[in-house]
């Protein structure tokens, strides 16, 4: 036998070998410059894609916010502990900072009471009926997680807009799965109750009370 077939040999293999992610992550928290600039290329595009569910592509701090987000997954790298792959980690930081961002836009329309995303969304061209209806619902999401507490804020985000089961969106949060539970459920509720309030609002999402 050989010392590759050995049981001792077999014994001290991994039974997954790990990701090339997660492989260029560890380099990258170590400082690799060339780490880094690779596996941000590798999870950009995803943390792209969720600042822009999150925001809205018309929303004029989009690409801002991406950064924020590429640079904060950088930042936070060193106390990554492989719970998950990078990609989902990095995921996880562009919905926190894009949350965020919906919170400090939220704060400023308030401020001049203006909805600036409202006027954008009336220059364009009419959609269908379904078509606007989608864009309304998005929209009003939008808006709830600039309302909610950010740990609901962030569970919603992960759930309804990227589509993570509960495991997926525990593991990302560091939350058990029914705290997570808790968290949408209270978040559904806070949904339900601004639909509720607006009976135009609720005419037009079809929403039954």
């Amino acid at each position: 036998m050989s010392d590759a077939d050995s049981p001792r040999s077999m014994a001290i293999e991994p039974e997954v070998a790990p990701s090339a992610a997660m492989v260029l992550a560890g380099q990258a928290a170590k400082g690799d410059v060339a780490a880094t600039r690779r596996l941000l290329e590798a999870v950009a595009p995803r943390m792209m894609r969720v600042v822009q569910m999150v925001l809205g592509s018309a929303h004029a701090d989009l690409d801002d916010v991406v950064q924020q987000s590429l640079i904060a997954l950088v930042q936070a790298l060193p106390s990554f502990r492989g719970e998950c792959e990078p990609v989902h980690y990095g995921t996880r930081i562009a919905v926190r900072t894009a949350v965020a961002a919906r919170k400090r836009t939220r704060l400023q329309w308030s401020r001049r009471d203006d909805d600036a995303e409202t006027e954008t969304l009336a220059d364009h061209n009419p959609l269908p009926l379904d078509a606007a209806r989608a864009e309304r619902r998005k929209m009003l999401l939008r808006d709830l997680l600039a309302e909610i507490p950010d740990e609901q804020a962030d569970s919603m985000a992960m759930r309804f807009m990227l589509g993570w089961s509960l495991e997926e969106v525990a593991v990302a949060t560091g939350a058990p799965v029914n705290t997570v539970r808790s968290r949408l459920r209270l978040a559904k509720e806070a949904l339900r109750r601004r639909i509720e309030a607006d009976p135009a609002l609720a005419d037009e999402l079809e929403v039954q009370s």
